[in-house]
């Protein structure tokens, strides 16, 4: 399957809320999404096949780069596209002098802990009861671009 990752742009926004409703429990809203089209510090990149298939979400602040969302629509998963969406996503927010790139995760969703594991990402810490609906733990997975500014993150709650 030939995928592209594309900067969102605003037609894209009604097949990334579709996404959003596909894939989560409390999805971003099409208003929300919308919202960063226009936002500088943030950006959202596509991957499309025959339609947009995901998509990830990453603000950018003070140097460090943040995945708000990842997702892929679940007739598409397997298929390689959410490492291809990290990969560019990581890959952007270094080119704009970012050290690091970072994401939450539910500690029980294994199938995305071993995507980022497979993507460089590493465990840097816990947000307890972080998420609801149902209340669960993340994992917070960073990924640093230069290993020799990477700093200890033992015991971060």
């Amino acid at each position: 399957m030939d995928i592209t990752i594309n900067k969102m742009t605003e037609d894209d926004v009604p097949a990334v809320a579709d996404i959003e409703k596909a894939c989560f429990a409390s999805p971003w809203t099409y208003e929300g999404i919308l919202e960063e089209v226009d936002n500088p510090s943030s950006y959202f990149l596509v991957a499309r096949s025959d339609r947009v298939a995901g998509y990830i979400g990453v603000q950018e602040i003070a140097g460090e780069a943040y995945i708000t969302n990842i997702a892929v629509l679940p007739a598409y998963r397997g298929q390689g596209i959410g490492g291809k969406l990290l990969r560019a996503a990581a890959e952007g927010a270094k080119k704009r002098g970012c050290a690091f790139i970072t994401l939450e995760v539910r500690e029980s969703n294994k199938a995305a802990i071993r995507l980022y594991e497979k993507n460089g990402f590493s465990v840097a810490g816990m947000r307890k009861n972080f998420y609801s609906s149902p209340a669960e733990n993340a994992v917070l997975y960073t990924l640093f671009f230069n290993s020799s500014e990477r700093k200890d993150t033992d015991g971060i709650d």
